[in-house]
Order: C-alpha cells, then sequence, then structure tokens
C-alpha cells in the first residue's frame, strides 16, 4: 500500500532528479557557449573548454545529490537500475520523466544566461553510423564503470570516476559523448555549440538505449547476483524499492 511517506519520498527524488539533470545542462550547454566565445578560432581548445566543465559539474552534481536520488541524471543509468530489480517500474518512469524535464528547462536557463532566446531549435547535424556507434560505446562504458565500481566496494569513487569518463569520452568518440537520452532531447533546444538538430536526436537516443541493454548483459555476466553486493546506483546503497 502506498503512503504519504512515500509519495512524499518520491517526490523528493524526483526534484533531486529534475534539478540535477537541469544543471548538468547547464553546465554542457553554459560551458560550449561560452567556450566559443572566449575560443571562436579553435575548435579543440572549445572541446577541451567543454569537456572539463561538463566533467567537472558530474563530479560536483552527483556528490551534491546522490544521498537524495542516486544521483542517475540520466534515463539509460535509470533503465540499468531497474532491470537489475533496485527500483521499480513506476519510480523509474518518473525518474525518467524529471530527468528528461529537467534536462529541458536547463537548455533554456543556460542560452538565457548567454542573453540567446530561450529556445532556439539546433540546427546542428550529427548523423553517421560512426556518430552511433560511438553512442553505443560511450553508454556501455559509463554504465560498466558505474557498476563495475560499486559492485566491487569502490562505490565512493563513482562520481570521480563518471566525471573521468565523460570528460574522456568527449574526446575518444566522434559524438563527443552524449550517452544520456535526456542531455540529447535537451541540447535540441539550443542552437550553440552543444546543440543537436532534432532530426538527429532519435538514432541518438535508440543508439543509447541499445548501448544500455548490451551493457546491463555484460553487467550481469561480469558481476553475477550471486555474487554482487546489494543494488547500488551512483556508489549508494538503495533498497529493493529504489530509497537511499
Amino acid at each position: 500500500m502506498t503512503t504519504t511517506t512515500d509519495h512524499r519520498d518520491l517526490a523528493r527524488r524526483l526534484l533531486a532528479e529534475a534539478l540535477g539533470t537541469c544543471l548538468l545542462i547547464v553546465a554542457v550547454v553554459g560551458s560550449g557557449i561560452m567556450a566559443s566565445r572566449l575560443s571562436p578560432a579553435d575548435v579543440g581548445l572549445q572541446l577541451l573548454e567543454n569537456a572539463a566543465a561538463t566533467a567537472g559539474a558530474l563530479v560536483g552534481l552527483i556528490l551534491m545529490f546522490g544521498a537524495v536520488s542516486g544521483a542517475h541524471f540520466n534515463p539509460v543509468v535509470t533503465l540499468v537500475d531497474r532491470l537489475s530489480g533496485a527500483i521499480s517500474w513506476r519510480d523509474a518512469g518518473a525518474y525518467m520523466v524529471a530527468q528528461t524535464l529537467g534536462g529541458c528547462v536547463g537548455t533554456v536557463v543556460a542560452n538565457v544566461m548567454f542573453e540567446l532566446d530561450a529556445v532556439t531549435l539546433s540546427t546542428k547535424e550529427r548523423s553517421s553510423a560512426a556518430l552511433w556507434l560511438s553512442e553505443v560505446v560511450a553508454t556501455i562504458g559509463l554504465l560498466l564503470l558505474i557498476n563495475g565500481c560499486v559492485r566491487t566496494g569502490r562505490a565512493s569513487v563513482v562520481p570521480f570516476a563518471v566525471g573521468a569518463w565523460i570528460g574522456g569520452a568527449y574526446w575518444f568518440t566522434s559524438s563527443t559523448s552524449f550517452a544520456n537520452p535526456a542531455v540529447t532531447v535537451a541540447r535540441t533546444l539550443t542552437d550553440t555549440f552543444a546543440g543537436i538538430a532534432p532530426a538527429s536526436a532519435p538514432a541518438f537516443v535508440a543508439m543509447q538505449f541499445l548501448g544500455a541493454l548490451v551493457a546491463f548483459a555484460l553487467i550481469r555476466t561480469l558481476y553475477p547476483p550471486q555474487v554482487a553486493p546489494p543494488a547500488v546506483t551512483h556508489g549508494l546503497l538503495v533498497t529493493e524499492e529504489g530509497r537511499p
């Protein structure tokens, strides 16, 4: 039976997921705009600046909200937790909606902070087999990293490991490692350095979810349930109902 306390706890976790994803997108889009303005003639330097800001923000955000919601900020992380039995389908669906809405708000905030229109659909097409493969690889690596750390007793390093992975994957994937459906949708709303054209987003999202399914199969193989510790998310122990 669902209680008022359950509803309040879910609302608290959804707020953390929405706010965390919002601030993540502010970092991604905002640093991209700043980089393009500070280094207009050097795309490599723009990418370095964007990657460094995103990686640093991720570390801080996971530390900030991890104890509240598990700090997913990413529908594929939520999906793997659901498939692992860490959270319910109800909570997983609510998390994904909160993450996507939070991310879209974050794009609007970033645009306005730099005196741009609140919403301008991106015209930056990102569509090729190489980019799609990159999204599969980046997503698999991210999910294996999180689960590999927490299932081998190194949960405390997850915030730093995730920041390092995403920062590095900006450079070793041709797609610059979106690896997050909520982030992908949100980035369609800005015609700036970090943007992606709406027509390009569905394929990215599909590849990210494909990567999540492959990662889940690998996690089950590499870390069998009989030898794995209790379900964890971003370094935080959670109950079967998904609450810290």
